[in-house]
């Protein structure tokens, strides 16, 4: 938007939250609510977005990093209005409007924000806000108007009057103002309140007392203007937000068993015809592909889940790839940068690091498998290990196409095994084993009959 630019208000520890954590970088279904926040914003095309912060500065940095974001530093948090104060500079680089909103009201949507704006615009004001009814006003400044319905005012709950309290529309912190009228008001507001804080609801009364232009946008829906203040309001946003995610994905044909006990993250992408059943979390930026099946106590994060795989009951999968046609688990574990096959079989108690499975390849049950290459069909019997690990450094397993790995064999890396070669069960491979051949390193067995008989004679 031409002559328009942002101001995300972020600098706020939220001593309700009782954490040593910004509130803003709290998150719900998989994003940090300032991220949902700039989201909205950057939507707009603003021609800057300034973010103000204080509260675990570097955190807040990093969270937008790579985004178009200007940053600011409020040292001191002494209300809203000293944190427009600590954006004054960069302001006042800037002509046009700025639009002013707080960076833990993450379900704010870029039509509303919109919608505010072009008002704005389109009226000449000086200053614009939002207002919305809400059914428990508490905690929200009151709007007061005069008997034209003029917006006069705003009236925070601590300072209230009860009269004043029983007003339902309130102040959910949205506001367009031109910058040049912003920047003559500053110096204005002072904190003569309950609190001794600069609030910035008192540009408002500001604006009205110098004969500026004020309007107002009423919105419908409170919910979506709600801004966090504790566990408990984070945790019922949280529910509501897979609530319509839940909804959109079973619109699109997903079939979800039990939708209040499944949770998906907002980014988390899945294609029709996948069924997922109770007690499965989706996480982060997570892809599963038409047709698949994710069984009930897993948990995939920001992996890509091929078309036509059926992840069996409590596997966890995290950054991760399987492809089309693959089964996994149940009670398997992929890690990091592991690359599964079409149509392979990861199984009972299988771990998996870092490594890659050709097409076909069979590992049923009690296996490790980390830092190796393992060729198409091959067969990981139980119990093997590729031992990986010298206690310095991590070395390759190389497992070409069609090998045959014995049951309880170890391959200490790094090593590898040829094409079609057999691992006898067993076996402790320390040697590169040719292509087709067999190798067996074992002791060998040594019967003694009679033995226990004697052993347990009288003396």
């Amino acid at each position: 938007m031409r002559d328009f630019c942002a101001l995300i208000l972020a600098a706020g520890k939220g001593t309700r939250m009782k954490s040593e954590r910004a509130k803003v970088l709290h998150t719900l279904c998989g994003k940090p609510m300032l991220r949902m926040v700039y989201d909205a914003v950057a939507a707009l095309q603003p021609e800057e977005i300034i973010v103000v912060i204080g509260q675990d500065a570097d955190r807040v940095r990093e969270l937008l990093d790579g985004c178009r974001a200007t940053f600011v530093t409020q040292a001191q948090q002494l209300g809203t209005g000293h944190a427009v104060m600590a954006a004054r500079q960069e302001l006042a680089k800037r002509k046009g409007s700025v639009l002013i909103l707080f960076g833990d009201a993450p379900r704010i949507r870029t039509e509303t924000l919109r919608r505010l704006a072009e008002h704005h615009q389109a009226s000449n004001a000086d200053m614009t806000l939002l207002t919305v009814q809400a059914a428990d006003p508490f905690g929200y400044g009151r709007i007061i108007r005069d008997n034209a319905g003029r917006v006069r005012g705003i009236v925070e709950e601590k300072d209230a009057a009860e009269s004043q309290k029983k007003i339902t529309e309130v102040n959910p912190s949205f506001y367009c103002i031109r910058i040049s009228s912003l920047l003559a008001a500053l110096d204005q507001i002072r904190n003569q309140n309950a609190q001794k804080e600069y609030y910035l609801t008192d540009m408002l009364e500001i604006q009205v007392r110098s004969g500026a232009k004020v309007e107002s946008v009423e919105h419908d829906d409170f919910e979506e203007l709600r801004g966090i203040n504790s566990r408990a309001e984070l945790a019922q946003l949280a529910a509501a937000l897979r609530a319509e995610k839940n909804r959109a994905l079973m619109a699109a044909g997903v079939t979800l068993l039990d939708p209040e006990q499944t949770y998906i993250d907002l980014d988390v992408e899945i294609a029709k015809d996948v069924t997922v059943y109770p007690a499965v979390t989706l996480q982060g930026s997570t892809r599963i592909g038409e047709g698949s099946a994710i069984h009930s106590g897993t948990r995939i994060a920001d992996s890509r889940i091929g078309a036509g795989v059926a992840v069996l009951d409590c596997c966890l999968i995290t950054e991760s790839t399987v492809g089309d046609g693959a089964t996994i688990g149940p009670f398997a574990h992929l890690r990091k940068q592991s690359v599964i096959g079409s149509h392979c079989r990861v199984g009972n108690f299988v771990e998996v690091k870092k490594s890659c499975l050709g097409a076909g390849t069979k590992a049923a049950h009690l296996a490790y498998l980390g830092d190796a290459e393992i060729g198409a069909e091959v067969n990981i019997g139980a119990g093997t290990i590729t031992c990986n690990y010298d206690g310095v450094r991590k070395h390759p397993t190389i497992i070409e196409d069609g090998a045959f790995i014995g049951t309880a064999s170890q391959l200490v890396a790094p090593v590898r095994v040829g094409k079609g070669a057999y691992v006898a069960a067993g076996s402790c491979i320390t040697e590169d084993v040719p292509p087709e051949s067999l190798a067996i390193a074992r002791s060998r067995q040594t019967v003694k009959e009679g033995w226990v008989r004697r052993r347990k004679a009288p003396k």
